[in-house]
């Protein structure tokens, strides 16, 4: 049950900081000038907001579930003296989740900004979303790597991090902008367009780094093995994940090659209903592997591959 709790924990604080650090750089490298004002084209301060505060209680309790694993106490009443002794003093795990609390005040902070500063806000919430996205890498198996094997593993994990919080922001964003409600007239019709095509360069690089940093990451943790980690259940999640990334760039390549021409082309023309509707359906389905992907991810992360293959 604990590990099952623990799991759920996982996959919330992935999600919602790879939307806070996500949503906060796509509206720097998409949206221009007064765009970034919230409310214009994105409901920056709501959104932005809810995920740093979040952030902030999804960590709470990651802390006190990794508290208690630790100390080995039965009841959460009696982790008071364990936290600041035994973790938040005595880990680097400790140590990087102050880090991310600090970094998502600063961000909360940095969201007030916005209606008077937008552009500055957003760099604010970007770089304060992207150094408590970079602490998840604390919590995963780079963290039992040693000497400089541990620092390069970490930065891998990092940058994997960074772009996959990129990827899912971007989707979360397109998304809001899909929405019937949202696009009111032509004009909003327009940026959704000029975005969508906007993102190619952006999509390009996040697609390359998240391949290359996900190699690594496979031969950090399994080595240049194959057929014996596929008999285990971390290769299965593992295979699954990597089933559902190639679906996403299938859906990616269709989104950016076809039915953003299309949609393109139709807001010239005025009618362009039909080409929502069908992107709609495209990111709904990309957004869908994504969450399933972050799901098998929070699991993976609770997995010892190595245990598996000798248990085998």
């Amino acid at each position: 049950m604990s590990d099952s709790i623990s799991i759920v924990v996982r996959f919330a604080l992935y999600f919602d900081l790879m939307l806070l650090f996500g949503l906060a750089i796509f509206g720097l490298y998409s949206l221009r000038g007064k765009e970034r004002v919230s409310g214009t084209v994105l409901n920056f301060e709501s959104l932005l907001y809810g995920a740093s505060v979040v952030g902030v209680a999804l960590s709470l309790t990651a802390m006190l579930l990794l508290a208690k694993a630790m100390s080995g106490v039965s009841e959460f009443m009696e982790l008071h003296q364990h936290i600041f002794q035994m973790v938040l003093m005595g880990t680097d795990v400790g140590l990087t989740w102050m880090v991310r609390i600090a970094a998502l005040v600063m961000a909360v902070i940095g969201v007030a900004l916005n209606k008077r500063l937008p552009t500055l806000s957003l760099w604010i919430v970007t770089v304060c979303g992207a150094i408590a996205l970079a602490t998840l890498a604390w919590t995963g198996h780079g963290a039992m790597d040693e000497g400089s094997r541990r620092y390069w593993h970490f930065t891998a994990d990092i940058f994997h991090l960074l772009a996959a919080g990129g990827w899912m922001g971007a989707l979360a964003a397109f998304a809001l902008l899909l929405r019937l409600k949202s696009l009111k007239g032509d004009q909003e019709a327009q940026i959704l367009a000029r975005v969508l095509t906007g993102f190619e360069s952006a999509g390009g690089v996040i697609v390359v780094i998240l391949i290359v940093t996900g190699v690594v990451n496979y031969l950090f943790i399994v080595g240049p093995n194959l057929d014996e980690v596929m008999l285990s259940t971390y290769g299965q999640l593992l295979f699954l994940k990597i089933l559902l990334f190639a679906g996403m760039i299938v859906l990616a390549t269709l989104n950016r090659f076809h039915l953003s021409p299309v949609l393109e082309r139709s807001v010239r023309n005025g009618e362009y209903s039909a080409a929502v509707i069908a992107l709609r359906r495209s990111m709904t389905l990309e957004f869908s592997m994504a969450v399933i992907i972050l799901c098998l991810v929070a699991w993976l992360g609770t997995l010892s591959p190595e245990m598996q293959m000798n248990a085998e």
